[in-house]
């Protein structure tokens, strides 16, 4: 158990930098691009996004260091957390792509990319460790309404 507690926390670790990170490409285009540009009217208030984002870096975290626990010597743990920390590259190259580059269209690609890293990644953790599969499915959902968030925004603009 303290093994496990120590690689969750690792991972949670890892994922929170992550979205520290990505966040700086995000914190100027929300103040001076983004309030510019049409949007659907589905989407949420600026201050949803941080919360709801803190929310699901930690369970991804989480996650990961159930599958990483279970041992990386084994090569199912070892593809899985391959899938999860390239999709954790994805899911910070769409804020740099976006908000950082303002390409909400190639934005869209990347996260059509990122949606189909996800997919295989809660594929593989369900390999290794069920739970950690079901963790990932907030995330999943909350990427696809992303998505369409981001088609409607390219789409407006």
């Amino acid at each position: 158990m303290k093994k496990q507690l120590y690689y969750i926390s690792i991972a949670i670790a890892i994922c929170l930098v992550i979205g520290f990170l990505s966040g700086f490409a995000t914190k100027a285009s929300i103040l001076d691009w983004y309030p510019l540009l049409n949007k659907p009217s589905f989407n949420p208030p600026n201050t949803i996004f941080a919360p709801v984002w803190s929310v699901l870096y930690v369970m991804m975290g989480v996650a990961a260091g159930l599958v990483w626990a279970k041992g990386f010597h084994h090569i199912w743990v070892k593809t899985a957390l391959y899938h999860f920390i390239f999709q954790l590259l994805f899911n910070a190259l769409w804020s740099i792509v976006f908000f950082g580059l303002k390409e909400p269209f190639w934005a869209l690609i990347v996260i059509l990319t990122l949606l189909l890293l996800i997919i295989l990644t809660i594929r593989w953790f369900k390999v290794v460790n069920t739970t950690s599969a079901y963790l990932l499915i907030p995330y999943l959902l909350w990427v696809c309404f992303a998505t369409v968030l981001n088609y409607k925004i390219w789409e407006l603009n």
